[in-house]
C-alpha cells in the first residue's frame, strides 16, 4: 500500500490509537466481520472508495450497511476508514484488516505490556513454524473442499496453549486468508506485532557514555514521557557533537547540535 492509501491508513491508525486502551477482542471481531462483508461485495468496495463521493456520503453508506450489526465503537472506526481517500478498492480491505489485527495485538499488550506482545509473537510464530515444516498441513489448511470450521479446528490444534488473541488471529488467517496462504497471513500479523513491540524500546544516541545516575534519570524521564516502562538502548555516537537523539517506534526526538546546525543551514539557504 502506497501513496494516498498509505497516508489514509496512517491517519485512521492514529485515530484508532485513542480507542485501544479500553478495546477488547469483540471490537476486532466486529471489524473482521465488516471486512468479510467488504471482501464479498466488489460493488460496495468501489462505492466506498469512489473519489467522486464525499467522506460524509461514504460514511452514511457505511452506516446503512452495518448499522445495528456491530458495536458503536466498531461503527465509528469504519466511518473513519471510509471517510478517507483510497487509491484502489482493494486498499480499504487491507487497511481494515490491519486495524482489526492492531486491536487484537493491543489487547495482548494490555496489562502485561511488552511481555504480552512477546507471548503473542511466540504463539503465532509457533503456528507458522509447524505449518511451514509440513506440506500436508499446508494443503489441508488451504483445501477448498473442507469446511472453514474443520480447517480452523485443525489449525488451533497446532497451538493448543495459545491465548485468545493468537487464536483469533490464527482463526482469521485460516477463514479469510484473502489471497494468501494462512501461514503467510499470520506472518503479516507477526510483522504488526513486531512493530508494536518497538513502541516499548527507546534507542538513544549520545555523544559520550552515560553515568549510572544519568542513565537512571534518562530512563525515568522517558518512562514518564511515554507512560510506560521502556527498554532503553544507549549508543555512543561522537558525530552528533552534542545533545541527544531518541527514537521510540516511529517517533524521533532529536536535540543534537548536528540537527540544529542542519536546520540553521536550511533556514539560511531558504
Amino acid at each position: 500500500m502506497a501513496g494516498v492509501s498509505s497516508v489514509s491508513l496512517a491517519s485512521v491508525r492514529e485515530g484508532l490509537e485513542s480507542r485501544l486502551p479500553g478495546a477488547d477482542l469483540a471490537l476486532a471481531e466486529d471489524l473482521f466481520g465488516v471486512l468479510a462483508i467488504l471482501d464479498s461485495n466488489a460493488g460496495l468496495r468501489r462505492a466506498l472508495t469512489d473519489p467522486s463521493r464525499t467522506g460524509q456520503d461514504k460514511a452514511v453508506l457505511a452506516d446503512q450497511l452495518i448499522g445495528g450489526r456491530v458495536s458503536s465503537e466498531a461503527a465509528d472506526v469504519v466511518r473513519d476508514l471510509v471517510s478517507e481517500r483510497w487509491a484502489n478498492a482493494r486498499d480499504i480491505g487491507d487497511a481494515l484488516e490491519t486495524l482489526a489485527a492492531t486491536v487484537v495485538i493491543s489487547v495482548a499488550e494490555q496489562g502485561s505490556g511488552v511481555e504480552g506482545l512477546e507471548q503473542l509473537e511466540n504463539e503465532l510464530y509457533a503456528f507458522v513454524q509447524v505449518v511451514a515444516s509440513n506440506h500436508a498441513l499446508q494443503r489441508a489448511l488451504s483445501e477448498t473442499q473442507a469446511t472453514p470450521e474443520s480447517k480452523v479446528a485443525l489449525g488451533l490444534k497446532l497451538v493448543p496453549g495459545a491465548g485468545p488473541a493468537a487464536r483469533l488471529l490464527i482463526r482469521q488467517a485460516i477463514e479469510s486468508p484473502r489471497g494468501l496462504k494462512p501461514a503467510a497471513l499470520v506472518e503479516r500479523f507477526l510483522e504488526l506485532v513486531a512493530a508494536r513491540q518497538q513502541r516499548w524500546i527507546a534507542n538513544v544516541s549520545v555523544t559520550r557514555p552515560l553515568t549510572a545516575d544519568q542513565f537512571e534519570r534518562l530512563q525515568s524521564g522517558l518512562n514518564g514521557l511515554y507512560g510506560r516502562e521502556l527498554k532503553v538502548n544507549v549508543k555512543v555516537d561522537p558525530t552528533l557533537i552534542g545533545g541527544v537523539r531518541v527514537s521510540v517506534g516511529d517517533e524521533m526526538v532529536d536535540s543534537t547540535v548536528v540537527t540544529r546546525l542542519s536546520e540553521l543551514r536550511r533556514t539560511l539557504a531558504g
